[in-house]
């Protein structure tokens, strides 16, 4: 995001500074006007004002601990913006609200339809209404079938086999690696392979995927910008500022998403109805948009699959990531989790990296009931999509009191809910898997209004065993054979403020065979 404050581009800062106080000056008359308006209504009560969305993208860099101090003095609370209010909570009764008990009120509107449009086009986190309903009943079909099940969990296996070999290389040369890095090449091998039926190879450097990995990230991390940025639309109109480089990656993200689609389709095309049974995604929707119509609809494909690989890629990358640097800082939570491992498989000690990959049935995972503790208490810290918000459609009452007028945006805070004393006691910000154990040792998940992580009600997020499952496959495989230290020991790592939780470059650590 350094573009937006960049004093290398003469002209790009000029155009930003007037921009910036074209809009100081405008939301000034706004607030003048809005407070004229609340004057005239005193019955209605709103949330406290804890500040501006000008206030938040000064704190861009560290947007999720800003939302995070501002909750610890608010459960919930406002931020002052043109247009409409911007209401923030860590209450799990509004959160029940938003997402189940009033869902019909509340979703995801014009308002992020048109802020994520460039990236998630007509896909299942960006639209409401028919559009969402169509994915959501195909994909939820899908994520229930056998064969979807069986064939993801051998790719899974596959490619944790894959990166714990590349990790044995590693150590035999002593190097240092970053691990966020191979997780998000191994997992995007896997989505990719789930996805579009087709191997990237990304992780055995695929110069073409890595290029798409990078520009999908730099794209997610601009469309996060203009939740904070008043005025990107001006940008974008004038292609200045991060909205210039957002537009140019998104271009390779579709040049490489449309040929890979060009390409399967083609053979999809070719091979006919009466061919073996066919186990990706992008089969699967190119079957149903040819119910519909006889001409292929790219667009909305390239839609459905990039929301897939977000979804599929990002997350479990991101947690991985977190829940290696959190057994890191916690050795003997790494120490259990290895101990968990060989109990629960059937592996020789002697087992060779694909003869123990080969281990992990469903029966084995499910005994992992310590690691699944782990994974979800790093993700009740980092958790990979660490704010998420609804618009309301009409006017109402949250369940504290606090009015909701129609167009304002209620946002929930994943990362900032996983921080609070209220909802998780004093040692709220200690990394403690226990606390998801009963008395004995089974994994109590709690209720999905207070660990939001994968969000709640109907629109509950369709992968979360899957993502259990591929992050449970590696976590056991690499855990299994390698004892992982951290460069720097007394190193505090940072995220990048993109849609899902990264690690602000990498995350470097050693691996040392067992």
């Amino acid at each position: 995001m350094d573009i937006f404050f960049s004093k290398s581009n003469p002209s790009s800062l000029a155009a930003t500074i007037a921009l910036l106080l074209v809009c100081i000056i405008t939301f000034g008359l706004i607030l003048s006007r809005s407070r004229g308006r609340r004057r005239s209504r005193t019955r209605n009560r709103y949330p406290p004002v804890a500040g501006t969305v000008f206030h938040q993208l000064y704190n861009v860099r560290r947007l999720h601990d800003y939302h995070t101090d501002l909750s610890r003095k608010h459960k919930t609370f406002r931020l002052l913006a043109p247009f409409r209010h911007q209401i923030y909570t860590t209450d799990p009764a509004v959160v029940e609200h938003i997402l189940k008990a009033n869902f019909s009120n509340y979703g995801k509107g014009e308002f992020n339809y048109v802020t994520t449009k460039d990236l998630f086009g007509d896909g299942i986190f960006a639209v409401d209404g028919d559009k969402w309903r169509q994915q959501r009943k195909l994909a939820s079909f899908e994520f229930s079938t056998r064969v979807l099940r069986d064939s993801s969990g051998a790719i899974f296996i596959k490619n944790a086999a894959k990166l714990a070999h590349l990790i044995s290389k590693n150590v035999e040369s002593n190097n240092t690696m970053d691990i966020q890095d191979l997780f998000m090449k191994s997992t995007m091998d896997s989505i990719f392979r789930i996805g579009f039926g087709m191997e990237l190879d990304c992780l055995h450097g695929s110069h073409d995927g890595s290029i798409f990995a990078k520009a999908f990230d730099d794209a997610s991390e601009f469309i996060v910008l203009r939740y904070v940025n008043v005025f990107w639309k001006i940008q974008k109109f004038l292609n200045v500022g991060p909205e210039a480089i957002l537009r140019k990656r998104i271009k390779e993200v579709d040049d490489f998403v449309y040929k890979l689609i060009h390409a399967r389709v083609d053979e999809i095309l070719k091979r006919g109805s009466d061919s073996v049974e066919r186990d990706d995604i992008l089969s699967r929707f190119v079957d149903e948009t040819r119910k519909i119509s006889e001409e292929i609809n790219y667009q909305y494909l390239r839609d459905i699959i990039l929301n897939f690989v977000i979804a599929g890629k990002d997350t479990t990358a991101g947690t991985l990531s977190w829940f290696l640097y959190m057994i890191c800082k916690n050795p003997q939570v790494q120490d259990n989790i290895f101990q968990e491992v060989k109990e629960a498989t059937r592996a020789s000690e002697d087992a060779t990296i694909d003869e123990f990959s080969r281990s992990l049935t469903d029966e084995a995972l499910n005994k992992m009931q310590y690691l699944h503790a782990t994974l979800t208490e790093a993700l009740r810290l980092y958790p990979a999509v660490p704010l998420d918000n609804k618009v309301c459609f009409s006017d109402d009452v949250l369940p504290n009191g606090f009015n909701v007028r129609k167009g304002d945006i209620v946002f929930y805070q994943p990362y900032a809910m996983g921080r609070m004393e209220y909802l998780w006691g004093q040692d709220a910000e200690i990394f403690r898997p226990e606390r998801w154990l009963n008395e004995n040792g089974i994994f109590e998940p709690g209720s999905p209004f207070k660990f939001t992580a994968f969000q709640a009600g109907p629109r509950i997020c369709l992968g979360k065993e899957f993502a259990y499952r591929q992050m449970k496959i590696f976590a056991a495989v690499l855990l299994r054979f390698f004892v992982f230290k951290l460069r720097d020991e007394e190193a505090v790592v940072n995220y990048r403020t993109t849609i899902t939780l990264h690690i602000e470059n990498g995350l470097l650590l050693y691996a040392i065979p067992r």
